[in-house]
């Protein structure tokens, strides 16, 4: 998930707004929401305080369809923006700030199933022969090799790696705040424990990079428009492809589901044309 700053107070944003739009961020801090998600729950409804005209107890169904559907955005942005409202919407019901939910009343925002995209062996290979940043080599093995998302890559550490039972492995700081342990090549092992204590992509502002410019410095050294999100459909791809084993490529991705994890791997042709064939048979 990519951490955004929310926008400043606007013309468009009334002072009511503000006030409820604080008292929510309380709230958010104290039930332990996860600082992306909170930052990413801010910035949507934010937004829509900024643009929609209107007080908050205000906002109708029509009013909220109306201004979704003047947005020029993929089905997972509006999934995105529909579970932020139906969080704010749900917190001004529970808190008596408002008798009804113009959130609660949207359809559910269906996404098209996509095909996986991995990033061919070769690209990966001719990357980390020809990387020179240090830094983009870390997160290209990280995300090929490991299956870590862009954000998970910013925010580790050198002592975030551990030896456990089965291996070389390293704690993980997912979505959601969860945390999941996740194997390491011994050599990569090796090569983090060896960096400076800390985190392996440090801001000149203090903290880590953000994930955004994380993803942009791997992606400079990747062909085409291959991403970082690539790399990690890659390492499924492989993962299941070696294993059959679709339960631990997703503990391996730390998805929730294995469904998520499905849209992430794809099956071998020749698995497909030997099941078409059993079929037949």
């Amino acid at each position: 998930m990519t951490i955004v700053t929310a926008p400043p107070l606007g013309l468009g944003m009334t002072k009511t707004w503000g006030k409820l739009i604080g008292s929510w961020t309380l709230f958010l801090k104290a039930t332990g929401s996860p600082s992306t998600t909170r930052e990413q729950r801010l910035y949507h409804v934010r937004r829509l305080a900024s643009e929609i005209g209107c007080e908050a107890v205000e906002v109708t169904l029509e009013g909220l369809v109306g201004w979704l559907a003047s947005k020029d955005w993929q089905p997972n942005t509006r999934r995105a923006y529909r579970a932020s409202f139906r969080a704010f919407w749900g917190w001004l019901l529970a808190t008596g700030r408002a008798r009804t939910s113009p959130a609660h009343q949207l359809p559910p925002v269906r996404i098209p199933r996509a095909r996986p995209r991995p990033a061919p062996e070769s690209a990966v290979k001719r990357a980390l022969l020809l990387v020179s940043d240090r830094r983009a080599y870390f997160g290209i093995r990280l995300a090929a090799h490991c299956g870590l998302r862009r954000g998970e890559v910013a925010r580790v550490r050198s002592s975030d790696v551990e030896e456990v039972l089965t291996g070389w492995s390293l704690r993980v700081r997912g979505k959601g705040g969860h945390e999941r342990i996740v194997p390491l090549p011994d050599d990569l092992a090796r090569e983090l424990m060896r960096q400076p204590e800390g985190w392996l992509f440090p801001s000149s502002h203090g903290g880590h990079l953000t994930p955004a410019y994380v993803g942009k410095l791997i992606a400079r050294h990747l062909p085409g428009d291959l991403t970082t999100h690539t790399l990690r459909h890659r390492c499924a791809t492989v993962a299941y492809a070696a294993t059959k084993d679709l339960r631990a490529v997703q503990e391996l991705l730390g998805h929730a589901k294995p469904e998520t994890t499905a849209i992430y791997t794809a099956v071998p042709d020749d698995d497909v044309r030997r099941a078409m064939l059993a079929a037949a048979a």
